[in-house]
């Protein structure tokens, strides 16, 4: 299983925290492609804490947190 997590802004309208099969996923692209997120939509992306690139292969047990730009002031 690859669990994500989606923050802020990327929950509305989908959730918190899912579980996929790893293998109907073979990278972090294809997660976002699952939830409908376009790669501008994300600013900080974490594999098992890391940060990666879109583009990293995942594995079975990975932990994929997705976070959008956050703004402030």
């Amino acid at each position: 299983m690859i669990e994500v997590r989606l923050f802020a802004g990327l929950r509305e309208g989908r959730g918190k925290v899912f579980e996929l099969e790893a293998n109907s996923v073979s990278n972090v692209l294809d997660v976002m492609k699952h939830f409908s997120i376009r790669r501008e939509e994300v600013n900080i992306l974490l594999v098992n804490g890391f940060h990666q690139k879109p583009e990293y292969e995942l594995k079975d047990g990975d932990v994929v947190s997705l976070f959008p730009a956050v703004g402030g002031g």
